[in-house]
């Protein structure tokens, strides 16, 4: 494992199957596979759009004073928490290995965090100070939004969309999904790109980075259960905020419920992880 140092100096800090796990010859969360559609988007564009929206968003908080320093303590402390469950990602998307991993603190009430595609992290100081979260709570936090970044949800869903709209288009190009992505679809990627950071994921993306995000956070030594008092603390924030079934998100007691139900898959990695 790298150390901080080296890690950082190389980080400068959300083809279907390939990427998908065998759960019977692992331990940990069972999800299926990675969704056909995001073959219709090629990674390295959804990746490369990602990179120059955040550099962009970077420029902008720091023109408003509102991106912390990398001595803040904060950030120290966010960059030393994905320096522990970067290493875990790889299992669930070979890629992760070569992406430029980067993790800032933007200045503002916001209670939000996110990884976009190719591990570029951001969290908002609302999330960390009206939350009071812990370390553990941090992890599962990022723990979730890289794991959005892991099955590639994005890219799945600007692949639905583009099936969608785009169908005639594409035409004959669906029916070859399975041998390669199609050239002429590319350019839908940077149309799709100014929403990678606002994108919004479905209840099943969610609630797979639950789990997936869980998983990571255990085997980086992070106590899961903080997964519980994470979306209790959620709850009493958004009281007023409509019911699950108005909402892309499952509720706080939904994901709780989860969390519960496979804390039995987590648990014996976070112990193991614990042992010297």
């Amino acid at each position: 494992m790298l150390t901080k140092r080296a890690f950082f100096h190389h980080c400068a800090f959300c083809v279907a199957g390939v990427y998908s796990l065998d759960a019977l010859a692992r331990d940990g969360v069972e999800v299926g596979k990675t969704s056909n559609f995001a073959k219709l988007v090629p990674a390295g564009e959804v990746e490369a759009s990602a990179k120059t929206q955040y550099n962009q968003m970077l420029k902008q908080a720091s023109e408003k004073n509102a991106l912390a320093p990398d001595d803040h303590p904060q950030v120290i402390r966010l960059r030393a928490i994905a320096e522990r469950l970067v290493p875990f990602s790889y299992e669930w998307n070979p890629r992760a290995k070569d992406w430029d991993w980067r993790v800032n603190l933007i200045g503002s009430d916001q209670v939000n965090a996110f990884c976009m595609p190719g591990g570029k992290i951001a969290f908002f100081n609302g999330i960390l100070k009206k939350l009071e979260l812990t370390d553990d709570e941090v992890a599962m936090v990022m723990g979730h939004e890289i794991a959005h970044a892991l099955r590639e949800h994005a890219r799945e869903r600007m692949g639905k969309s583009m099936a969608t709209n785009t169908l005639s288009k594409i035409g004959g190009a669906l029916a070859s999904v399975y041998l390669g992505v199609d050239p002429r679809v590319t350019d839908a990627v940077a149309q799709q790109g100014a929403n990678l950071i606002n994108l919004k994921f479905s209840r099943e993306d969610e609630t797979e980075a639950d789990l997936v995000g869980m998983e990571l956070a255990a085997r980086a030594g992070f106590n899961p259960r903080a997964g519980i008092s994470l979306w209790q603390k959620m709850s009493a924030t958004n009281k007023g905020a409509p019911p699950q079934w108005l909402s892309t998100h499952p509720s706080g007691n939904t994901r709780i419920k989860d969390i519960e139900a496979n804390l039995s898959k987590v648990e014996p990695l976070y112990e193991r992880a614990k042992q010297p």
